[in-house]
């Protein structure tokens, strides 16, 4: 079996969250094919436990992640889940995943900040999509980052590849939040005491809805929405809830 020091994404589970590391702190974190491989794995088993309400993603090291692993394109080693499939698996786990940054995110590593439903970075960590200046396009990660970001914001810095800190990572729209380094494991767990007070089913349903209703045009989404809403109001959970709040008593599935 081997140590944790080997694992190339670790997994721990307390009270409700599962906390998704990436262990390859000498390689920056970069997204070679195993550190893909066990990402994906560990979200899927998260996805999986019913016991498991949300999900931290964060780094092991000084940085969070690097984005691809040159030294393994170059040398031709391939395998692993695409960066589509990776960030596609983010999106759709029924379980809201919160990026919560040890240090600056470069190239792909910005892809999986986007593809987090929130985001947390401490105030001195830095962002770049370095791809152009490297000779290639950030094309993949685009594709999540045009959901979170200012369309300018995003075009400025793909464009230039020009580094920027974590305030003005927050105004763009790509994490929801900075704050001092002292203050990330409070501000995080502040994030995560509300996902432990939800009902699992109403949050699962909450994350897919929001990821339905982008873009869709506003008769269809009230369309969607009086169903969904419809359908949880006459839910037991929405009993009990109702029952907890007027009992003045957390709801059954308070954590």
């Amino acid at each position: 079996m081997s140590t944790a020091e080997e694992q190339p994404v670790l997994l721990e589970i307390d009270r409700g969250i599962a906390t998704i590391t990436l262990n390859a702190p000498a390689r920056r974190n970069a997204l070679s094919a195993a550190v893909r491989t066990a990402l994906a794995e560990r979200l899927a088993e998260a996805g999986a436990d019913a016991g498991v309400r949300a999900v931290v993603l964060t780094g092991a090291g000084t940085v969070f992640c690097a984005g691809a692993d040159l030294k393994e394109i170059e040398s031709g080693v391939s395998g692993g889940p695409s960066i589509p499939e990776l960030l596609t698996a983010i999106l759709e786990l029924p379980k809201p995943v919160v990026a919560s940054l040890n240090g600056p995110a470069r190239a792909g590593g910005l892809g999986l900040v986007a593809a987090c439903d929130l985001a947390v970075a401490p105030d001195d960590v830095t962002f770049s999509f370095t791809e152009v200046r490297i000779g290639v396009v950030p094309a993949m990660i685009a594709v999540v980052c045009r959901e979170r970001m200012d369309p300018r914001a995003m075009q400025r810095y793909m464009l230039t590849g020009e580094t920027f800190d974590a305030a003005e990572a927050a105004r763009s729209g790509l994490i929801t939040a900075c704050c001092p380094r002292e203050e990330l494991a409070e501000t995080v767990e502040g994030l995560l005491a509300g996902f432990r007070a939800a009902e699992p089913a109403a949050l699962a349903r909450t994350k897919r809805l929001l990821a339905e209703l982008n873009g869709m045009p506003r008769d269809e989404a009230f369309v969607l929405a009086e169903q969904v809403s419809a359908e949880f109001f006459a839910s037991p959970q929405a009993a009990e809830g109702r029952r907890a709040f007027f009992e003045k008593r957390p709801p059954s599935w308070a954590l």
